[in-house]
């Protein structure tokens, strides 16, 4: 889910694109300007109008005696820095997302990044590291949105609107090429799986407030494995996007969110 959740934290809003990024699958650029400017490198001075915070620089040093890190030691892609450069962060990330909409991750390359973002492929290799740093980053950055799933008041609703985020999120073409391609990164890169795993854990660490309300509601059990329960929503319908290739709709959404329902009271997601 692209700013949405579970399967559907995967959409086009989900990593927080620009639309005209998400369109680059259909056949539309996927180029954007440079943001606000050169930001070909980061090491530029600070403007009368920014504080030293936002233009904070981070740079290379040498390693601190007794095996202390410097800043710039950080695994790359892992700063959150603000002002000008947290403008560069998001420029490189649409241009990510462009190209693995564009060419998958086995086509995209630094010089289409750079291309693209604006930023100089020697800022690129220095601050992400590869190919590998920028994909990492990329799905780092979907998970910072402020998505939370539905609330409709009931455990049904809330579990169906989750399920038909799913079917939003891969239903369309556009919306859908920047998540899949992800997907198959994963099978390619260690890095990008340790990132995709990370970023579904923590979206479904935010759709345990659905089953915490159902609890409430004596809607569902107090030992229920809400974590498994979630999965089960989308899971029916992810297996028809990426293994049978079978087109997923809303009655299906309401089927496997009706079926998860059922396992729940039956005891099926029971903590053991």
């Amino acid at each position: 889910m692209a700013g949405k959740p579970v399967g559907a934290g995967l959409s086009g809003q989900a990593w927080g694109a620009d639309q005209h990024v998400v369109q680059s699958a259909t056949g539309k650029t996927g180029q954007r300007n440079p943001p606000d400017g050169d930001c070909g490198d980061l090491t530029e001075p600070l403007r009368p109008t920014e504080s030293p915070r936002q233009a904070e620089t981070p740079r290379r040093t040498a390693p601190k005696p007794g095996g202390g890190k410097a800043a710039a030691s950080a695994a790359p892609g892992t700063r959150r820095p603000g002002g000008r450069t947290a403008r560069t962060r998001a420029a490189v990330r649409d241009a990510v997302l462009s190209g693995l909409a564009d060419h998958g991750y086995p086509g995209l390359t630094i010089e289409y990044v750079a291309d693209h973002s604006g930023v100089h492929k020697t800022t690129l290799y220095r601050r992400w590291g590869g190919l590998e740093g920028l994909v990492a980053d990329a799905l780092d950055m979907a998970g910072e949105d402020t998505w939370t799933p539905p609330d409709t008041g009931s455990f049904e609703g809330d579990l169906r609107e989750l399920a038909r985020e799913v079917v939003a999120s891969f239903s369309d073409e556009a919306s859908a090429a920047a998540p899949t391609a992800f997907i198959a990164a994963a099978f390619q890169s260690e890095r990008a799986a340790e990132a995709l795993r990370s970023f579904y854990a923590e979206r479904f660490s935010r759709c345990e407030a659905v089953v915490g309300r159902a609890v409430e509601r004596g809607e569902a059990p107090a030992d229920v494995d809400a974590a498994a329960l979630v999965r089960a929503v989308s899971a029916p319908l992810l297996f028809r996007v990426f293994i049978t290739r079978e087109p997923i709709d809303a009655a299906l959404a309401d089927r496997s969110a009706a079926a998860a329902i059922a396992a729940t009271r039956a005891g099926v997601f029971t903590r053991r």
